[in-house]
């Protein structure tokens, strides 16, 4: 299993509340901030819930 680094790249902003709590158990607050995790199926899966909102590349 590698890891994967996520970072937010547009506002949260009017969005739907699911996809503002898909960021927060991110770990992703704020645009510009990265986080790092494992690259499990349930956080590839909330990262393509909010595919729009950030970008990924491999740690």
């Amino acid at each position: 299993m590698g890891k994967i680094k996520v970072k937010q790249v547009k506002s949260s902003i009017k969005r739907a509340q699911n996809q503002k709590r898909t960021l927060e158990a991110l770990g992703l607050r704020r645009i510009g901030q990265v986080v790092e995790h494992d690259a499990t199926s349930s956080i590839l899966g909330m990262i393509n819930k909010v595919k729009h909102l950030v970008s990924t590349e491999e740690a």
